[in-house]
């Protein structure tokens, strides 16, 4: 084995050293923005129907990852932690997104049920940012959307234990073999530590750069059944 990954490996002076970055010149980074005007008078009354209006523009114009989000949560001790995932649909229900129940971030939900999505469109000077509920999505809705999985995504949700220390790369190759043996040939069902959660909205920011800095911020808040609209200084 060291034989072969020597064979892949940079040779010690090869390796490149990260150069030094000046804490100066990072402090100078900074751009400036001016997108178009976002206001209170002008948005849709409900923040699902607005994040719909906005994402259409994001198909058209964001080539790489569109639905990917930054998902944040935290414990029972309220230590907080963020990963990207990918948003797999909306509706006027909440924000679906897929994983294992047993990773880090599924132990995290069943703990304290509250999440955020962060969604940055750097291209667009957009930003939003969701606030709400967590809830699993239902049996059938999961198991549709597995079988929509590639093949190779529906053996990795079996082989990976999500989050769960390995000693090294060679076993959850072995591990995918076991499961391409498994099941060669039959229908992959979907495993049962796996599924879809659904953010539920409380809480929805749009964010819009502006120029000097001064951005727009329209907040939605949830009153009943019904959405309060307001402007955020930035």
């Amino acid at each position: 084995m060291f034989k072969f990954l020597k064979k892949w490996l940079p040779a010690r002076d090869e390796i490149v050293k990260p150069r030094q970055i000046s804490k100066q010149a990072i402090a100078m980074l900074r751009r400036e923005y001016d997108g178009v005007p976002l206001d209170e008078s002008t948005v849709l009354p409900d923040p699902v129907s607005q994040f719909s209006a906005w994402f259409e523009e994001v198909l058209q114009k964001v080539n790489q990852d569109p639905n990917a989000v930054i998902l944040s949560v935290a414990d029972k001790n309220g230590r907080p932690s963020s990963r990207t995932v990918l948003l797999k649909g909306f509706d006027e229900n909440g924000f679906i997104f897929y994983t294992n129940y047993q990773s880090r971030k599924g132990r995290v939900v069943e703990e304290n049920p509250y999440a955020s999505l962060t969604f940055f469109w750097a291209g667009l000077m957009r930003q939003v940012h969701v606030e709400g509920k967590v809830e699993k999505t239902d049996v059938k809705t999961s198991d549709e959307y597995f079988q929509s999985r590639p093949l190779s995504s529906k053996l990795g949700a079996w082989a990976s234990d999500q989050s769960r220390p390995i000693p090294n790369r060679l076993e959850l190759e072995v591990r995918l073999k076991e499961a391409e043996k498994k099941f060669e040939g039959e229908i992959i069902p979907r495993p049962p530590h796996w599924g879809g959660y659904r953010v539920i909205p409380e809480r929805v920011e749009f964010w819009q750069g502006r120029l000097n800095r001064l951005h727009d911020r329209i907040c939605y808040t949830k009153n009943g059944d019904n959405w309060q609209i307001t402007r955020l200084m930035p």
